[in-house]
């Protein structure tokens, strides 16, 4: 048994390597050079036409560093854990510059390796600690030709024991907690040829190429179509006229616009395209990959030669043409705040027309009833009735009462009935009759008013 575990042991050990180094093998793909594909595109175009596979970037724009400095720069900030948690700069350094500190108080106290852009070493060195001093700390790296950026944080705590000295890491920064009046080095160090190393041969260090895989070829069996450098260097591979319909912009480097131009795209022409950006001194190596299709040309329908309408002499458009000159429409926009005083001034108009026209029915309706009031026929006083004398004879007033009957004018039956009785009485009184006649009158006042 123990024979059989060392050969099982040494093949599993084995594939382990094995599947390790199929894993991570892109992470030292690209420490070595060769590029990490980014971005994919399936693009078809039909045959006979023109294609742009687009490849920019803004990283790869070349301006020559005269100075060799390519804008490295480094600078310490401090956060400090009050109320305002307020951020001030300590100190900052170019690669070709001596170190400029921003509080006074820290001249002689506060200072960095001057030695940092060579060996990187950028760590902060402060004398004499105080209390003013505790903080988080950031180391910043600035490389600006490259667009990088790194920062490195440490948090500083100041004790007045020394037992209580320490330093740890609570999972995102290093924490320092020192004495006192001590002096403490924070650390920032980053060795990487980019902040340390400069470059004599700078238009060597960009270089773009495109590669063209045909259907069923592997990638390391790709043709090479063109290379370009930042020094303007130009190669095209392949047939003469492969190179004359597949191009780059002769501003490539100037605006990042890489971008490969086929013209009079045919079938022998689809494939796999890949467009590698390399800038050594940045590190930058990418990979764009293009899946080209041609698709059959479209085909294009002839236009038949159409009859032109025929017009009724009355609708024919070229007799009878009236110049209808253009409308011009004027609109005035007034301002807004004159604009509502204007409509609030048409609305209390509005208002008091209506108030002035309800207060004239008002005054005109009171009017006629007044003048109702004034010919009321209930008031008007009826003339007196015509009293009638008796000279004689009863037969006389009765005779005389048929006479004045019909001249008058009754208004109200019962009260001309009223009216004819005090008469009638009046009148026997003053005649002081006491014959048959008499008894007969009275009868006769007895009876029902007559029609």
């Amino acid at each position: 048994m123990k024979n059989l575990a060392v050969p099982l042991s040494a093949r599993a050990l084995f594939l382990a390597q094995l599947l390790a180094s199929f894993l991570f093998s892109p992470a030292l793909g690209q420490s070595d050079g060769s590029s990490v594909v980014v971005a994919m595109y399936n693009i078809s175009a039909p045959q006979g036409s023109q294609a742009i596979l687009q490849c920019h970037s803004q990283r790869m724009v070349w301006t020559q560093d005269r100075i060799k400095d390519r804008q490295r720069v480094v600078h310490w900030d401090l956060l400090r854990s009050g109320p305002n948690h307020a951020m001030e700069r300590v100190l900052d350094m170019f690669s070709v510059g001596d170190q400029r500190i921003y509080n006074g108080y820290n001249q002689g106290r506060v200072s960095m390796p001057r030695t940092a852009f060579k060996d990187g070493n950028f760590s902060l060195v402060i004398k004499d600690v105080a209390m003013s001093d505790k903080g988080i700390y950031s180391c910043n790296l600035h490389h600006h030709y490259c667009h990088l950026y790194e920062s490195i944080k440490v948090q500083l705590n100041v004790t007045k024991s020394a037992r209580k000295e320490r330093r740890f890491w609570d999972g995102q920064k290093a924490v320092y907690v020192v004495l006192v009046g001590s002096t403490v080095v924070l650390p920032c160090v980053n060795r990487r040829p980019i902040w340390t190393e400069g470059n004599s041969q700078e238009d060597q260090q960009q270089v773009v190429h495109w590669d063209r895989q045909p259907p069923g070829v592997r990638h390391d069996r790709a043709d090479r179509l063109i290379d370009l450098y930042a020094s303007g260097e130009r190669r095209h591979y392949g047939p003469l006229f492969v190179q004359q319909k597949m191009n780059i912009s002769a501003t490539a480097f100037s605006q990042g616009d890489f971008s490969l131009i086929i013209s009079d795209i045919q079938l022998l022409d689809q494939g796999l395209y890949s467009c590698h950006l390399h800038h050594h001194y940045c590190g930058l190596h990418e990979r764009r990959i293009f899946q080209l299709s041609v698709t059959p040309p479209v085909p294009q329908i002839p236009q038949e030669p159409t009859d032109e309408p025929q017009y009724l002499p009355n609708e024919d458009p070229n007799t009878n043409m009236v110049e209808v000159p253009p409308h011009v429409i004027n609109v005035i926009l007034p301002e807004q705040r004159s604009h509502f005083l204007q409509q609030l001034g048409y609305i209390l108009a509005t208002l008091l027309l209506l108030a002035l026209i309800v207060l004239a029915i008002v005054l005109l309706t009171r009017h006629r009833k007044r003048q109702g009031q004034d010919f009321d026929p209930r008031k008007v006083e009826s003339p007196p009735l015509p009293t009638v004398t008796y000279v004689g004879h009863t037969s006389c007033v009765r005779k005389e009462c048929e006479r004045s009957t019909p001249e008058v004018k009754s208004s109200n039956q019962e009260e001309t009935k009223l009216d004819y009785k005090n008469n009638l009485l009046k009148e026997a009184e003053m005649t002081k009759l006491c014959s048959p006649k008499a008894i007969d009158l009275d009868r006769e006042m007895e009876k029902p008013s007559w029609k």
